[in-house]
């Protein structure tokens, strides 16, 4: 502790003490706060450090540091943040995952925090050059590449830089244009849009107007007749050059070395956790990526060394500059390192939450850190769930053999541990269609063929709804709340009805408890709330009693409830309505802790000592999304950081673990084939996370189509359900809600040839007279045209005028012609299907290349709002409209002493101030609301606003 206190920099007082990014700029070999107005740029001759500070609802707080070099950044300054990177953790308690970050190659992980991109400014603190914003606006060329993280690197501005494999995006001065190329990722595109509209609000104050560009299409749309003139006239482009930014280093098998006075050494044997000493460092070398493990008891400088020596490591096996480096401390593992081993046994996990919080507390204060904001949380009521509306229709079947028999609506919530049952819901949501909760309960005790008949059996169900029910698998104990919150009460019981069942006991000679009305049962009585008051059959013995529960004990025509000296009166009531529900009219015996009659003691076999301690639940932890891959048969997953509505794309299938369930969410552009492995696919990843994570392998499994999300799914994201009328593509989809519905429809009239008469031959003539005498293109010498490329030029230009001729001739009805819009909207060029283009004989050969260029870009006509109108209501919503009263955070508290009246008591926080928000809560509040909603009710929560 005494190493850690002597490193404190002044720069790091007071650090990871509220959620969110903190980062710092070296200057003159030190690290100084960078100005929250400037986060999200980074300039090319400096170095940075970023530390994301991430609440976890184990109540602690989890660190990342990042150190991002650019590439002109001084050998020194780099240097300089890799060591104040380590002094940093030091600060924090010694447990942040740090990562290397170089400019061009970041991490998913650290692009996450600045969606939906990042722009490296040219120059530095010590270059001495202007500032970009202080310089006259320079066009841009830029390559845009990734489908949830953007990586933007600009490319010089000349037609050689593009080609038919990615998305470009060319930044003028009065107008964004986005080039598609005709190979390029239709989700790539769609990223690129939010990039277009980052770089319009920034940069443009929101006024400049936007063109969509696909390759190959010649058309008689002047925004690409604009595009092509900027670089000099239409020319075929080249085909993709790889270069040493575009390879991607690859993964080898896993080898373990040890670090020891600066040498490493390989550790032979096949890989373990045992392997791993706490009082040393390793390299765990994956090729891809390098991690520096750190023993938990190892020093400072032993750490800042090891860092060091992986730097050298890296460079010593000549591996390619994206390698990345990543260093984790011990009981701290990322799931990507712990997925190298078999195995990573159990106990091996961080250290709980007041333990970390705890040690991180005593450690700033022996270094003079205010400790504010680090005590304890204040313990609040159970928070209910997400549950789905009631008054729907129920309907149970179990399962007896290969056919399922429906229960009678007297027996609905009766579940035998040895049977296996379907339960459909139907329900509706709001104003959406009829909904349906399709789900399998497998008893603990049901044998193998009932379980996968339940299955079979459910899917078929599932087909003959078109596939819109929320599919599930439950098995007994693990029954998540809102299944619970459907039956009311809900009993488990000993034994089956089931004749698999029944044959199964005898054939191993076991006697049959199945529970009748007339046997000697106990129940124990444990939930206090509608999501988890579950009634348990459990053994008939004294030693099953618990104080702070209550119980039913059934003994012939006889029911006595007993209640815990530390029961609740819920659990009290709760016990009564099982008592009716499986003995209707019965006359309840009352036994309270320590007044029970002989009678209660013989049914029980006499009296036993008993426990009084109350069951501990489970740790809660954050839920995190996943991509996955079979990598040589292998499963793999990568992880979707900052997770937000976005990335579910329509093409993809994704895992949502929330570790009290995992989802299997199902895009409505999945191939069919995939769609039918979502089951397989989601216990691939339970038996992943089991081995490495700690998952229960009973936890509950959800399938989840788009556009029929549950309540209980779209908690966790900041959930616009206007999004499912959206159809189409990534693109389409991202192109309707970016530029509202009314651009959809022009967009579709476009794409199915209904063009503009007199605008379109004004535009198409002055294409023309751009391509045979251009001002700006004199002025681009770098991308000065060729004789050829004039000529297609021209001729592209003279078969649009022509087209434009045509097809005025064959329109009757000039008032058909829409006006071209003056809007900021985007301009997508699609031509009609049957509009061609000469291409000069010079450009023969590349005639199948603009051939492939098939794709259309359509919009489907949606039935959202205008888009501003929209927006405004959201902020009225969120309580940041204009019209909104406010009052101070006193009054605003739950626990008031003067409280304010005539609100909305679920949004408290919405009535302060701006300013007071961000004292509160250290964050403004559109940053807030951006949050999934169970982050923000955490937060609430923690400032007596909820």
């Amino acid at each position: 502790m005494s190493s850690s206190a002597k490193v404190l920099d002044p720069a790091f007082q007071g650090v990871g003490q509220k959620p969110g990014t903190e980062i710092w700029r070296i200057e003159d070999f030190q690290p100084v706060p960078l100005p929250k107005s400037d986060y999200g740029k980074f300039y090319m001759g400096d170095s940075y450090i970023v530390l994301q500070t991430t609440p976890s609802k184990g109540g602690s707080y989890l660190y990342d540091i990042h150190f991002w070099m650019g590439k002109d950044t001084s050998q020194d300054e780099a240097g300089t943040a890799a060591i104040k990177t380590v002094e940093l953790d030091a600060v924090l308690g010694g447990r942040a995952v740090q990562h290397r970050e170089l400019q061009g190659h970041e991490s998913d992980k650290f692009l996450s925090y600045f969606k939906p991109c990042i722009i490296p400014l040219e120059g530095g603190i010590a270059s001495g050059f202007k500032k970009p914003e202080e310089e006259e606006f320079e066009t841009r060329l830029y390559v845009c590449r990734g489908k949830r993280v953007v990586r933007l690197k600009q490319v010089p501005f000349a037609r050689s830089s593009l080609n038919h494999d990615d998305v470009f995006i060319l930044d003028t001065q009065n107008k964004i244009y986005q080039f598609n190329g005709a190979n390029s990722n239709i989700q790539e595109r769609a990223k690129a849009l939010e990039v277009i509209q980052f770089l319009k609000e920034k940069y443009h104050e929101g006024k400049c107007d936007v063109a969509i560009v696909d390759d190959g299409k010649l058309d008689t749309e002047s925004d690409s007749g604009e595009f092509w003139v900027l670089f000099g006239g239409f020319a075929p482009i080249g085909k993709k050059v790889t270069c040493e930014d575009d390879v991607i280093p690859e993964t080898t098998p896993a080898k373990l070395y040890s670090i020891t006075d600066g040498e490493v050494k390989i550790v032979e044997g096949e890989l373990s956790k045992g392997l791993l000493e706490n009082n040393k460092c390793y390299i765990l070398d994956c090729g891809a990526e390098v991690f520096v493990w750190v023993g938990r008891v190892t020093q400072v400088e032993d750490r800042k060394a090891a860092s060091q020596v992986a730097e050298e490591f890296v460079t010593g096996h000549n591996r390619p500059k994206t390698t990345r480096i990543t260093r984790v401390i011990q009981g701290y593992e990322t799931n990507s390192f712990k997925s190298n081993f078999d195995s990573w046994p159990a106990g091996s996990a961080a250290p709980g939450g007041e333990e970390g919080r705890g040690k991180v507390a005593a450690l700033l204060k022996q270094q003079g850190v205010g400790v504010k904001g680090m005590s304890k949380s204040v313990p609040v009521n159970e928070e209910v769930p997400p549950l789905l509306e009631g008054g729907g229709k129920m309907e149970v079947w179990c399962i007896n053999g290969s056919a399922k028999t429906p229960l009678p609506k007297e027996d609905i919530g009766k579940f035998y541990s040895g049977d296996c049952y379907i339960v459909l819901y139907t329900y509706h949501s709001g104003d959406r269609k009829e909904d349906y909760f399709l789900c399998c309960w497998i008893g603990k005790d049901s044998i193998e063929e009932d379980q996968k008949m339940a299955a079979r059996l459910a899917n078929t169900m599932s087909n003959s709804l078109k596939g819109r029910p929320v599919q599930g698998r439950v098995f007994e104990g693990k029954e998540p709340p809102q299944f619970i919150a459907l039956f009311q009460p809900m009993v488990v019981l000993k034994g089956g009805l089931s004749s698999g069942y029944k044959k199964s006991m005898a054939d191993k000679g076991l006697t049959d408890e199945t529970y009748t009305a007339d046997c000697v049962a106990l129940f124990r009585i444990s939930g206090t709330f509608v999501h988890n008051n579950k009634a348990l059959q459990v053994d008939a013995v004294a030693t099953s009693l618990n104080s702070t529960e209550c119980f039913l004990l059934q003994s012939g025509s006889s029911i006595f409830t007993w209640h815990g000296n530390q029961s609740t009166y819920e659990q009290q009531q709760l016990a009564a309505k099982v008592a009716e529900f499986l003995k209707p009219g019965v006359a309840l015996k009352h036994a309270k802790e320590g007044t029970e009659s002989s009678t209660f003691w013989f049914a029980l076999g006499g009296k036993q000592s008993y426990t009084s301690k109350k069951a501990s639940t489970e740790t809660v932890r954050d839920p995190h999304l996943f991509m996955f891959s079979l990598n040589k048969g292998k499963f793999e997953v990568e992880e979707v950081y900052n997770f937000s509505q976005d990335d579910l794309l329509t093409e993809d299938i994704l895992i949502l673990d929330t570790h009290a369930e995992v989802f299997v969410w199902v895009g409505q552009s999945v191939d069919t084939k995939e769609k039918q492995n979502v089951f397989e696919i989601g216990q691939k990843y339970i038996d992943m996370a089991a081995s490495l994570e700690g998952l229960s392998p009973n936890v509950p499994l959800y399938k989840v189509t788009e556009g029929n999300e549950p309540c209980f799914f779209t908690t966790f994201f900041s959930w616009d359900s206007t999004r499912a009328t959206v159809q189409g593509n990534s693109f389409q989809k991202k192109v309707a809600l970016l530029f509202g519905a009314s651009h959809a429809v022009e967009a579709q009239d476009r794409s199915n040839g209904n063009q503009g008469g007199p605008t379109q031959r004004a535009s198409a003539l002055a294409a023309l007279s751009s391509a045979f005498n251009s001002p700006s293109a004199s002025k681009l010498s770098a991308a000065k045209p060729s004789s050829a490329s004039q000529g297609s030029q021209r001729a592209a230009a003279v078969a649009a005028l022509s087209s434009v001729l045509t097809a005025e001739k064959k329109k009757q009805s000039p008032d058909a012609s829409p006006t071209k819009s003056t809007s900021s909207t985007p301009a997508v060029t699609s031509p009609p299907p049957e509009a061609k283009s000469e291409v000069d004989p010079s450009e023969a050969e590349d005639s199948q290349e603009v051939a492939e260029a098939k794709e259309t870009v359509v919009v489907s006509e949606t039935n959202g709002d205008n888009s501003e109108p929209k927006q405004e209501l959201e902020q009225d919503e969120n309580g940041s409209g204009s019209s909104q009263s406010t009052f101070s955070y006193d009054q605003l508290k739950a626990k008031s002493d003067n409280p304010v009246t005539g609100i909305d008591f679920k949004r408290r926080e919405a009535y302060l101030s701006d300013e007071e928000f961000q004292t509160v809560f250290g964050m403004a509040k559109e940053a807030f609301y951006k949050l999934p909603k169970w982050k923000q009710d955490m937060q609430k929560k923690k400032v007596d606003l909820f």
